[in-house]
């Protein structure tokens, strides 16, 4: 382990061997059926990488009921229920939404008696007719293309334990889904997912963030971020094919390369100044950075000190 300025730099073989007490109950089958199009992860993975996290969040779910507690006594007030938030950052194309689902599904086996839900920040984005009206749909993933009005206040009620509806998207339409809503009720964790979960909106004095218990950033160099954004793009192809209200149909039909080209294209102008000025700059204010090598293997983490 090295010692950086805010962070512990732990290579994978020692972290490994921080907590390997619990045995995930999986199947190499039920892993495939979390995993997102592209992105790679066994089982070795999970038990050396996510079997010590796990156990990690718990210890801070702990010392977070345990504050409540002393702090309510302090007031001389019943405790409140407040829910954990975990929010995982980092590029599209990346690995959040597999990590997201893995771990919603393995604190559910940890903690059977809790209800643990996951969301992610595309919904906050603005439908593509808003976008459309407001010039934005070229800028669509930046974070003027997202309503951080509605995902703060939305963060805030659930915070409080108040009934909140989250807007559904569907990438198979590239849209917000009208009138489509998820209800987050009190859950005891939360898994807030999305690029833009540590960014701060313009004109707004808070961060998502801010209500936070604990945030992991994924990260990776840009370079093997962008093969796996057109890999993934490939693989959509082919999904699409044979589906007419699939977005991506239309790029399956027609020439193949030119639409390879295309995707190069929507990375240049907007991946990668999204991931270089928006996304990467938010790196460092998370409590962990999983940092991932070629075939998306974590190699190294790093944990905030304070």
């Amino acid at each position: 382990m090295k010692d950086q300025l805010n962070y512990y730099q732990i290579p994978r073989d020692e972290w490994k061997n921080f907590y390997q007490e619990y045995i995930v109950p999986l199947s190499n089958q039920e892993l495939m059926q979390i995993r997102s199009v592209n992105d790679q992860i066994s089982l070795t993975d999970v038990q050396e990488i996510y079997t010590p996290l796990v156990h990690l969040l718990g210890l801070r779910l702990a010392a977070q009921k345990q504050l409540l507690a002393k702090q309510a006594g302090f007031l001389g007030i019943k405790p409140a229920h407040v829910p954990f938030l975990l929010g995982i950052a980092g590029s599209v194309a990346v690995g959040k939404s597999t990590i997201a689902r893995l771990l919603q599904l393995m604190l559910q086996d940890i903690y059977p008696d809790k209800r643990v839900q996951l969301l992610t920040t595309d919904g906050f984005l603005y439908s593509n007719d808003e976008l459309q009206r407001r010039h934005l749909l070229e800028r669509k993933g930046f974070p003027e293309s997202y309503d951080m009005a509605h995902l703060l206040s939305f963060t805030n009620d659930v915070k409080n334990g108040l009934p909140a509806k989250a807007p559904v998207y569907s990438h198979k339409i590239y849209d917000v889904i009208p009138g489509k809503y998820e209800l987050v009720d009190d859950p005891d964790i939360l898994i807030v997912e999305g690029i833009n979960v540590l960014q701060l909106p313009s004109n707004q004095q808070l961060y998502v963030s801010d209500f936070f218990d604990f945030s992991i950033y994924v990260d990776a160099q840009e370079k093997l971020i962008k093969k796996w954004y057109l890999q993934r793009f490939e693989m959509l192809l082919d999904t699409a094919f044979q589906d007419p209200t699939n977005y991506y149909y239309p790029y399956a039909q027609g020439n193949r390369q030119a639409a390879i080209e295309l995707a190069k294209k929507v990375w240049e102008d907007v991946n990668h100044p999204n991931l270089d000025n928006y996304i990467l700059p938010t790196r460092n204010r998370a409590d962990l950075i999983l940092h991932k090598t070629e075939n998306h293997l974590v190699n190294e983490l790093f944990l905030r000190k304070y």
